[in-house]
């Protein structure tokens, strides 16, 4: 696995924005943090950190987390995605930030996991990581279908 200085400019540049904010996760129960980066199609720079609660289901993913910060500044494409963590090997997102993902990236958007202990990377595709996700496109289609006239 590559170390970070191996990685293209446009990767190494969004591991360093979320191992910035790494240090801002609160995860009191798993003791697991984890910071992430979204490049936006304008090519701004989105981040989150996972937060924790006592009631686990209400936990919510750094991904998901640097998602919403891009929505909620009026982006709508992701580019990239960077994830950083203190675990000994980079961290995949989990399925349910790979979900997210798909709803704002396409197949081909490079995925970058860094492991601050370890100091490697691993680089996917978000379509090897989610080969089959439900895209918009799913709802789209059954739209037209229940839009036909029917017998």
């Amino acid at each position: 696995m590559p170390g970070p200085e191996e990685l293209p400019k446009r990767l190494r540049r969004l591991v360093e924005a979320a191992a910035s904010v790494l240090g801002n996760s609160y995860a009191p129960y798993s003791n697991v943090h984890v910071a992430a980066a979204v490049e936006a199609e304008d090519g701004s720079i989105h981040l989150g950190v996972n937060v924790e609660n006592a009631s686990y289901g209400l936990t919510v993913c750094a991904e998901r987390n640097a998602v919403a910060a891009m929505v909620t500044a009026g982006k709508r494409r992701v580019r990239a995605v960077a994830v950083v963590s203190d675990m000994p090997v980079p961290l995949p997102p989990c399925g349910a930030c790979r979900q997210v993902l798909a709803e704002f990236a396409d197949p081909d958007t490079p995925v970058v996991s860094y492991s601050t202990v370890s100091r490697k990377s691993r680089v996917w595709r978000l379509g090897e990581l989610l080969p089959y996700a439900f895209t918009p496109s799913h709802i789209e289609s059954a739209g037209r279908r229940n839009s036909e006239p029917q017998p």
